[in-house]
């Protein structure tokens, strides 16, 4: 026990004022699973009407098949797919972000609530 310590354990830190309805997380672990899947589902489709359409040149490593070792099933193009899935799941996650940015500052709370210190106002320059 140090010099300066309490003989009685510290108290528990006091519950947090706000609460976190469940449906909130689960809708955030659908997201979790669910994004990633949609995400190479549509780079499967994009990358395939990409090669067959020939809308633009891809690299010849992106696109050769892969085949995974345990499993031992080849993937067609797999690489493209894994980056483009990557792209989507950036602009996705980012899409989301701002839509919750929008719908929280039209729809949010106040910027002031009960715990916050009133705003400073500023006293008047003095002219001389």
């Amino acid at each position: 026990m140090g010099k300066y310590g309490r003989l009685a354990g510290q108290a528990p830190p006091p519950p947090p004022p706000w609460k976190i309805h469940p449906v909130w997380r689960g809708i955030g672990c659908l997201l979790i699973l669910i994004g990633p899947v949609m995400a190479y589902l549509i780079a499967d489709m994009l990358v395939t009407m990409t090669i067959s359409e020939g809308w633009y040149a891809l690299p010849r490593d992106l696109t050769r098949p892969y085949q995974i070792p345990l499993i031992e099933i080849t993937v067609p193009h797999f690489f493209a797919n894994l980056m483009a899935t990557a792209l989507l799941l950036l602009l996705g996650f980012a899409l989301i972000m701002i839509a919750y940015t929008l719908i929280f500052s039209v729809a949010g709370p106040g910027r002031y609530t009960p715990m916050d210190s009133p705003p400073v106002r500023e006293m008047p320059k003095r002219r001389r």
